[in-house]
């Protein structure tokens, strides 16, 4: 597979939140959490951050496509709190997505074991002998047949790569304007991809209050 070159980013970093020990950011699509080995993609929220907090540090990632809310360390005790509330899976986020076609059911499970696709890199694939368990749960918030979508509400308890996309594919409803997992007419359907994390919940770590931070979808 040919080498993937971002395109410029013209979209703009807000940041949501900040103390002295962390920032939530809300990140624009089309835009890599951290740099690339090619220096034509050097442009990426971790590279733009640290021009103004030299100290940032990305506690997870959001994939290039995927806008909405970020979690940013401002220390390494932080970083290393927050890491550990991420394996601990005690934190909750939730997406907005616009899936092609008309879900049959309201809610539900999406169950299904990912592993890395080696033959077809970046791809990853469901292997139920190799994959790691994922699941996603998802609920339709609004339904618009005319358009031929459905927007639901995921709430994913594992953090898989590419889970969503890829959970979504499996389903036969793939997410509007995903390069990687489509089918015939849901890539062309939208010119980004229709996703973003919009709630992000969490302890900080250093006052323990419990934050649960909502970022309002573009689309």
């Amino acid at each position: 597979m040919t080498e993937f070159i971002a395109p410029p980013c013209d979209g703009v970093i807000e940041v949501l939140y900040q103390d002295e020990h962390l920032l939530l950011i809300n990140k624009p699509t089309g835009l890599l959490s951290l740099s690339g080995k090619n220096p034509l993609n050097k442009d990426s929220v971790h590279y733009r951050l640290v021009q103004d907090f030299p100290t940032a540090t990305l506690v997870h990632r959001l994939d290039f496509g995927t806008s909405g809310i970020m979690l940013v360390a401002l220390n390494k005790v932080v970083n290393g709190l927050l890491t550990k509330q991420f394996q601990q899976r005690t934190v909750s986020k939730k997406y907005t997505a616009v899936l092609h076609g008309d879900l049959i059911n309201d809610l539900g499970d999406i169950e299904l074991p990912i592993a890395k696709d080696s033959e077809h890199f970046p791809l990853m694939k469901i292997c139920h002998s190799t994959g790691k368990p994922a699941l996603s749960q998802y609920q339709v918030i609004s339904r618009h047949p005319q358009r031929l979508c459905t927007r639901v509400c995921f709430t994913p308890t594992t953090g898989r790569t590419h889970q969503l996309r890829l959970h979504s594919q499996q389903i036969g409803h793939p997410i509007l304007g995903c390069d990687l997992y489509r089918n015939e007419n849901s890539q062309q359907m939208s010119d980004r991809l229709m996703l973003h994390a919009t709630v992000l919940s969490f302890t900080h770590p250093l006052t323990e209050q419990r934050i649960d931070f909502v970022c309002s979808s573009p689309f």
